[in-house]
């Protein structure tokens, strides 16, 4: 056993006559544990791959926030910020302690964000070794002395076996995820999905972040060579991790940043990337890190008897992941942060055929399609899903905004008007027509057009204006064939991309009717028109 630890122990989490505790293990002790307690299986070049069973993605209908005094006014309530009584958390917190009682646990103690004056000392408790790996791998590790005087302000701890009582009140199923600020706790149960981690804490951040003035991201960012930060906001499937790290850039981070007054720093020290047909040609880089010592791979199928991965099969779900540190990365910055952004770029995988694949946003165009939050989902990615659904997940990350979503886009909207940022919004979903009739946009060519926007190559060329949503779209991008920027050109009927086009729009506008009375006249006009 490790003695690595700080003397505040457990029993200040309300865990008691527990059998061993493993404090901070590193990886080669905690592989050693998932192998001898088979949590997961060793494959082929090193990484290890589980298996979280029935959940294979987040339980968002079993998330919770305890409502008391100090949140009451504070949260955003509702489908999203579920309220749970202070009495039914201390019922769920008694039985983890009885359900973890002669159990053996692990202790990663770590921080979330890169930035000294932001980063939060946070510790993770969990029944499963490779839980404990993960942790490690997401978030940053302190130095020995910081380990030793480690005192968490925020605290997870996983327990994927115990299963909530079918009488226990509040809940929606057996499965819980419970965020308590009061008591700056986190209770996992029911679900092995290791994500749950990684956005708990994350949600955290994003209620602590913005009172202090500081604007927290769903998003990736990198570094061009001459110095100039990038910062890429997307739902999950937009392109941001890929994107993001490009071997010619220094990547800061895949998913989740803090912008304060210096500019933008990393939240994790590692990354979440969804693997599903991961191609090594395309991304050289994140599929490298399918081959590294410590990489994580979640419900990816792999070959029973050479142990080779196969990324292109879905068998146990489409959201197969890898949890990997960020040093797998070979061009990632170590520190963890970049000076304020020059240029900002929203990514959405339009499944309707109907955004163009580039165009340059206003400052109000930018603020609506940051609380629009738009992605498409298509068929075949969830059951039931037959043909494109509209996906509208406010500031890029509703189910992880505690606040309300326009406290966000204040935050937004001052650091894009006082560092005069350029907003961009690539669609690297589909153009020619709809998914199973036009044809997914070619990452080559969605690279070239990142390229063109972060270089400023496209500064003098004119713009055109299109008609439904008033987006400013290139007429040339070099390496990208002029004909694909105008989206109506793309379809054989035109006349269907008009039907198409006022359908999304008006999507939009529905969607957008919760801000009336809250966003600005400047924003609210920024939308589409029918």
């Amino acid at each position: 056993m490790s003695t690595l630890h700080s003397s505040y122990g457990l029993e200040n989490h309300g865990l008691s006559n527990l059998n061993n505790i493993y404090w901070n293990l590193n990886t080669p002790a905690l592989y050693e544990h998932v192998i001898r307690h088979r949590e997961g299986v060793l494959t082929h070049l090193g990484p290890i791959v589980v298996y979280t069973g029935a959940h294979t993605g987040r339980a968002a209908h079993d998330k919770f926030i305890v409502q008391e005094s100090s949140t009451e006014k504070e949260i955003c309530w509702g489908k999203v910020n579920r309220p749970m009584s202070p009495q039914n958390f201390e019922t769920l917190h008694h039985q983890m302690n009885l359900h973890l009682q002669t159990q053996d646990v692990y202790v990663q103690d770590c921080f979330s964000g890169a930035s000294p004056k932001h980063r939060l000392p946070i510790r993770i408790i969990s029944q499963y070794a490779w839980q404990n790996l993960f942790a490690r791998n997401m978030f940053i590790q302190g130095t020995a002395e910081e380990v030793s005087q480690h005192i968490p302000e925020f605290t997870v701890i996983v327990a994927p076996k115990l299963l909530a009582s079918s009488t226990q009140p509040g809940l929606q199923s057996q499965t819980f995820i419970v965020t308590n600020f009061a008591k700056k706790l986190v209770l996992i149960g029911g679900t092995s999905y290791a994500g749950e981690i990684k956005k708990s804490i994350f949600s955290v951040m994003n209620y602590i972040l913005p009172k202090k003035g500081v604007f927290s991201m769903h998003g990736s960012a990198n570094i061009n060579t001459d110095g100039k930060t990038n910062i890429f906001f997307g739902l999950s499937g937009t392109g941001k991790t890929t994107l993001s790290a490009d071997p010619l850039k220094t990547l800061i981070g895949d998913d989740e940043h803090g912008w304060d007054e210096e500019g933008i720093f990393n939240l994790e020290g590692g990354c979440y990337a969804k693997m599903i047909n991961l191609s090594e040609k395309e991304e050289p880089i994140i599929y490298e890190t399918t081959r590294r010592f410590g990489t994580i791979l979640e419900n990816v199928a792999i070959d029973s008897k050479t142990r080779h991965v196969d990324l292109m099969d879905s068998t146990f779900t489409e959201n197969t992941r890898a949890s990997y540190p960020i040093s797998h990365i070979s061009n990632a910055t170590r520190k963890g942060m970049g000076g304020h952004p020059k240029n900002i770029i929203l990514l959405s995988a339009d499944a309707f055929g109907v955004l163009p694949p580039l165009a340059k946003l206003t400052k109000a165009q930018a603020m609506y399609h940051f609380l629009s939050g738009y992605t498409a989902k298509v068929a075949g990615t969830e059951k039931g899903i037959t043909e494109p659904q509209p996906n509208f997940s406010t500031c890029y990350g509703e189910p992880f905004m505690p606040l309300h979503p326009q406290r966000y886009a204040e935050l937004l909207g001052e650091k894009l008007e006082e560092h005069n940022v350029e907003t961009w919004l690539i669609n690297t979903g589909w153009i020619g027509g709809g998914y199973g009739t036009g044809q997914r946009i070619k990452i080559s060519y969605t690279r070239a057009m990142v390229n063109a926007v972060l270089d400023g190559t496209l500064k003098d060329i004119p713009l055109e204006t299109e008609p439904f949503f008033g987006l400013q779209v290139p007429i040339h991008c070099p390496d990208v064939p002029d004909e694909m920027l105008n989206t109506r050109n793309t379809w054989l009927n035109p006349e269907e991309y008009d039907i198409q086009a006022k359908k999304l729009a008006g999507m939009f506008i529905e969607n957008f009717k919760q801000y009336i009375g809250q966003a600005t006249a400047e924003i609210l006009a920024a939308g589409p028109k029918l």
